[in-house]
């Protein structure tokens, strides 16, 4: 017989799985209309390293770059950088990437469905 215990703890798994996967389809919408602005197809954003790869050739014109989050600690402040050079490859402030670095649906949505337009790599043309 099941304990009281057991059964919540397998309804929290449960939301716990349920918000995962919510959380991942709402990114992935995000990041599919940014890659698209990119010129690259929005079915890489489903692909977890392929996308890392994209986001780096967009925002800093070196999608080898994404080696660089093996790294430990050259990870934390690459992504900070990436996340910058994203906001400035959409001609953006440094500010809105910081932005990005705490707030990253929200603002790659703002980047994605908003009225940005992507420049370049690091915002040249």
């Amino acid at each position: 017989m099941e304990t009281y215990m057991e059964h919540v703890h397998e309804i929290i798994n449960g939301q716990t799985t349920f918000g995962a996967l919510l959380f991942y389809v709402i990114s992935v919408i995000a990041l599919w209309k940014v890659f698209n602005k990119a010129g690259e197809s929005g079915i890489w954003a489903f692909i977890p390293i392929v996308n890392l790869y994209k986001m780096c050739k967009i925002a800093d014109g070196n999608g080898w770059k994404f080696l660089l989050f093996i790294i430990p600690i050259v990870n934390v402040v690459y992504a900070f950088l990436l996340n910058i050079r994203m906001a400035k490859a959409f001609g953006k402030s440094a500010l809105f990437g910081i932005g990005l670095v705490f707030l990253n649906i929200i603002f790659t949505y703002i980047l994605g469905f908003g009225s940005a337009k992507y420049i370049g790599p690091r915002g040249n043309r």
